[in-house]
């Protein structure tokens, strides 16, 4: 065995989530019912193990809310799960929260065609995550966010490094536990959820992990942005007819109007529903709703607290 072979060798014995699970030894001989029990009481760790590590999310979210301010990007950069669900998230932003679509942004490792056919080997090499960051005109504002359920893939740790070289800030979430990370990074999210039901398959629990922590770092630098009134996505696109019809329901809700009535304020204010909102609660004209959003850094609420005042 090569060196090179040897040293990775060991590294994955120590891992955790290469560790096999004493809970699910015998998951071969059992039944559906019961392999579907299994996963799911393993699934139930996930949250608990998260809760221990919003400190560390909560520096994630001030981070990346700093960025977004500075007209930076979030950039995801992982491999096989990991980067896929970095672009899962990047994808699902403009609709939710009416962001840019370049304003999160994923990169995964073996380009494009990894999202739907693994490109393994592409995650061995350090300066392809450079390289990555690099074409994507990496910017002193921008935040890099590493995603490796290991802590140790060489295509993630090259990113970050770039990162840092430019002098951007860093994240890194992984599912193995602190001391086994060889990287430094600003914020470090280690959510270590153990053994997976199956040796090895970080599309499970290591996933889950991620995909939570993902959702609340890019839903909390959005809540702190304006585009929540509420608890209700304001910022939605009308990319397609449901987010048109749940558009027309909050203005119904919130104003308490009718149908029609709520489609004539959705007209009038282009789409824009902060704008129709602030419009219909405020008795404002669209240009005096738009101001007034521009003034409160598009809170509605201070918005509407502002008009009353």
């Amino acid at each position: 065995m090569e060196e090179k072979e040897q040293q990775l060798f060991t590294q994955l014995k120590k891992l955790d989530t290469e560790q096999r699970n004493r809970s699910t030894l015998e998951i071969d001989l059992a039944d559906s019912l019961e392999i579907a029990r299994l996963i799911n009481t393993e699934d139930q760790k996930v949250a608990k193990e998260v809760e221990k590590k919003l400190n560390e999310v909560a520096q994630a979210i001030d981070l990346v809310k700093e960025a977004f301010d500075a007209g930076g990007r979030l950039i995801y950069a992982g491999a096989g799960t990991s980067g896929r669900l970095g672009i899962l998230d990047a994808a699902e932003c403009p609709p939710t929260f009416g962001s840019d679509p370049g304003q999160v942004i994923g990169l995964i490792a073996g380009g494009k065609e990894a999202v739907f056919e693994a490109q393994e080997n592409a995650e061995d090499f350090e300066e392809n995550g450079r390289e990555a960051l690099r074409e994507a005109n990496l910017s002193v504002n921008d935040i890099v966010c590493g995603l490796a359920a290991s802590g140790r893939t060489p295509y993630v740790h090259g990113a970050l490094k770039e990162a840092d070289d430019m002098g951007c800030h860093t994240i890194f979430v992984t599912t193995v536990p602190g001391e086994q990370i060889t990287i430094d990074v600003d914020v470090l999210i280690d959510i270590p959820v153990g053994p997976e039901v199956i040796m090895g398959s970080t599309r499970m629990k290591s996933a889950t992990a991620q995909k939570m922590v993902l959702n609340m770092i890019t839903t909390g630098a959005n809540i702190r942005r304006g585009k929540v009134y509420e608890n209700v996505m304001v910022d939605l696109q009308l990319s397609n007819q449901k987010l048109h019809e749940r558009s027309k329901r909050i203005l119904m809700m919130f104003a308490d109007i009718d149908y029609d009535k709520a489609e004539e304020y959705l007209e009038a204010a282009d789409g824009h529903v902060k704008t129709a909102l602030v419009m219909v609660l405020g008795g404002l004209d669209r240009e005096d709703a738009r101001q007034k959003l521009e003034e409160n850094n598009g809170f509605i609420r201070k918005a509407l607290q502002n008009i009353n005042s």
